[in-house]
Parts: structure tokens; sequence; C-alpha cells
């Protein structure tokens, strides 16, 4: 415990985008692809190495040496000074690539004690690296664990390999969710975080994920994070026509699971390689040609963002659940703010508001609907993507957003979707637009 205890006192966890709604607004982090090797097969994954504009778990440009992500680090960490956390989460699990991985926190926790670090897994080897994960001040772990009931996990996981043979279906996840289960209780005993991803499945885990959240909490969990199901090309479930639930189903089965345990909702499913703020993606050569912080400059604008942010808790005002609140979206590339144009918009906040308080229901992913500021999609594309959008948000009253087309703007109204223009903070805007929309009859949105 000598390790964790000591590098824990040069972090602020409360800097942790992840496991902090509002600090994902402020704070960056960043994860390093150096594990490629993954030792289970899940219907609805497939990993791919070379794709720079798909967004989503097991999708990277490059596998990195530990000693590129290390270099990686160091560099971005010189550009990018709210950057407070590093990850490793793939492209397949960091547990079946154990050397790179821990030489990999090896060189970070050595050389970067303020950073915290994170490792995603599938969990079925974490009962065999709970000593390295100490060794080298792992305090937040994050375990996808799609269910308790190896019946229900047998239509999720065609196979795992497991000490040198393959157990497919139930069979196979019976181990998994039996070493997961080991894992996350060994870990969370030590102080460690635990955060549990489930993939929502329509038809297979939906009315499930509560009892998940259950069993997670009793074995130590400290939050669950319930993400839709993301069909990835070339995957079993894209050949068997699963789709993606809809947002109300989504939403319904986190409030279940949120009177169990606390559950994130601003998850944005990120690539194995994604740096920046939740939401955004600043790699490959985004970073390049940006001014170099100073170590002392560095801690500056850090402890300027913990105060910024210090001030957003001492005056959020959280609506209650089921309040019946109005539901407003908002187009936004992070840092607290409206600063997004509508048709560049690739996800939406969802928020419920209710007078002054306000709750972030989730985030709701779309293809853009204009790819760039003069070409936007053609006419057909367009008019495909905009529907799209527009069932998306439907149980919304008001979009937040810095700008957006005259089209659009009157879909959305004959949709009963306020279109609202603006380029001030969130959590200001919240209050004031729905307030705005009070003024009005119930259920009623201006022609």
């Amino acid at each position: 415990m000598q390790a964790l205890e000591g590098v824990a006192k040069l972090q602020n966890p409360e800097r942790h985008p992840c496991y902090d709604e509002l600090a994902h607004e402020v704070f960056a982090r960043m994860h390093v692809a150096v594990a490629p090797k993954c030792n289970i097969n899940c219907n609805y994954c497939n990993i791919k190495y070379d794709c720079v504009s798909e967004s989503r778990p097991g999708v990277v440009s490059r596998v990195l040496s530990p000693e590129e992500a290390y270099a990686k680090v160091q560099d971005t960490l010189r550009v990018l000074p709210q950057l407070t956390v590093v990850g490793i989460a793939g492209p397949g699990d960091p547990l079946a690539n154990p050397v790179q991985t821990f030489e990999t926190f090896r060189l970070l926790s050595r050389e970067m004690p303020d950073l915290q670090l994170c490792l995603s897994t599938n969990g079925l080897k974490l009962p065999d690296y709970v000593e390295e994960i100490v060794e080298y001040g792992i305090q937040h772990v994050t375990v996808t664990m799609n269910a308790v009931d190896p019946a229900v996990g047998g239509q999720i996981y065609h196979s795992i390999y497991y000490r040198g043979k393959a157990y497919r279906g139930e069979a196979g996840a019976e181990i998994l969710i039996s070493r997961q289960l080991e894992g996350i209780r060994a870990v969370a005993a030590l102080g460690i975080k635990v955060k549990v991803n489930s993939v929502l499945i329509p038809g297979i885990n939906d009315e499930h994920l509560a009892e998940v959240s259950r069993v997670v909490k009793e074995a130590g969990g400290s939050s669950h994070n319930i993400m839709p199901l993301i069909i990835s090309p070339g995957s079993r479930f894209e050949r068997d026509g699963r789709q993606a639930p809809d947002p109300e189903l989504t939403l319904r089965v986190q409030e279940e699971s949120a009177r169990v345990m606390p559950v994130m909702r601003h998850c944005r499913q990120c690539r194995a390689d994604a740096v920046g703020l939740l939401g955004e993606d600043r790699g490959g050569d985004v970073l390049s040609g940006l001014p170099v912080y100073t170590l002392e400059e560095r801690e500056n604008e850090l402890q300027r963002l913990d105060n910024k942010l210090q001030l957003r808790r001492d005056r959020r005002q959280y609506a209650a659940p089921g309040s019946g609140g109005v539901r407003i979206a908002v187009a936004t590339r992070g840092g607290g703010r409206v600063n997004l144009h509508f048709g560049h918009a690739e996800e939406f906040l969802v928020y419920e508001v209710e007078g002054e308080a306000a709750r972030l229901l989730g985030v709701r992913k779309i293809q853009a609907y204009c790819n760039g500021t003069a070409a936007c999609a053609g006419e057909d594309e367009g008019a495909g993507i905009l529907k799209e959008t527009i069932e998306l948000l439907r149980d919304c009253q008001i979009l937040l957003c810095a700008g957006i087309g005259t089209v659009p703007q009157e879909v959305l109204r004959k949709a009963d979707i306020m279109a609202v223009v603006t380029k001030d903070e969130i959590e200001s805007s919240l209050v004031k637009y729905g307030r705005l929309l009070s003024y009005f009859s119930p259920g009623a949105v201006p022609k």
C-alpha cells in the first residue's frame, strides 16, 4: 500500500474527467494505445488499428511502444496543461499485454507522479495483476462488465481465452464474470476506485443492468457507466442486425441503475488513442504548433481550473430525477460553454432543467450535419442526417448552439424544438432559457 499512498498525495481525484461530471468540462485525459492483443471475443466488437475518422473503443491510428507512449505523453503535457489523467484502454485488453502495459505505467509513475493513471480492462486477468496496479500507483480501474448472469453473458461474448484454452458461450461468460468480480473486490479493498462500464444491448441485457449495478456495488464498485451499443462494422451484432438503443431506453435503464449506485452520464465511448477534453480528440497533428508551458505555468493553470471548478460546485443545483423539467440539448466542444455550430455537432449533451436546478441526462451521438465551414453534406445525405438528429432530440424543447442555418432551424421549429444561438456558459444558459420556456403555456414552444 505504500506506493499507492505515496502517489495519492500528489494527485487530485477531483481532476479526473471520467469520474467527475463537472471535471470533464475543464480537465483533459489521454489514452496511450500500447495493448494490441485481446483475450475475449465480444459480439459487438471489431478491433481496428488504422481508422482516424471513427470514434469508439477499440479504434486507434497506431499502436505505440511503451517508450513511444511515454514520449508522447511528455510532448502532450507541454502544450496541454489541463491534462491530468493518462490511461491505457486498448485497442485490445491492457492485461492481455502486461509487459507493454506495466512498462508504460512504470515510466509514467516514475517521471510524472502528479498524473493520475487509469487502467481499463475486461477483467479476465485483473486478479492476476493487483500487485502491479498498486506498485505503479494506478488509482482508477475500469472494468467492462456487461452481465452477472452467464445466460445473459453467453449472448454477448462469443469466446474467451483463459489459461491456454478457449471457452465459448455461457461457459466462457461464467469464467469471465467470476474473474471480474474477484478482481473488482481485490482492487476495491485496497482503496482503488472501480468504475464498471456496461454496453446496453436491447433485447439482451437491457432488463439486466440494474442487477449488474447491485452486484458491482456489493463488490466495491464506485460507479456504473451504461453505454448505448455502437454497431461496429464487421461485428457479429452487425451481421445479426442488432440495433442501438433509442435514447428513451438508455435513459430508463440508467435511471434504474442510478437507484442502486452513481451512474456516469457524460461518457463519450472514447477511442483507445483519444487526447483532450471528453468530447474532443486533439491527437495527431492537432497539438503541433501550440505554445509550450513551463512546469510553473502548468501548475498555475491547474490551480486556476481547480478554483473555477470549485466555484461551479458551490453554486450548482441538481434537479431531482423525474422532475418533469425542461429538456435542453447543448452543442459544445467542451470548456463548459455553448461553443459549437449545430451543423458541426457529432454529439449533444441533454439536460433536464427545473427552475435554478439542472442535471445531465446523457450524451447523444449523431453524424455531423455539416462536414466543414463551407462544404456541407449533400442535399439527400444532409436531409437524412438532419432527420436522424431530430429523432434523436425529439424529447427536447430547446437546443442551444453557437450557430445554425435557416433550414435546420426551421425543421427543428416544426418538430417543436426551439433553437437558441448563444456562446455563453452552459450552466447559466440552461437556467436562462429554461426559465424563458416557462413563460409559455406548458408543453408549448414558440412558433
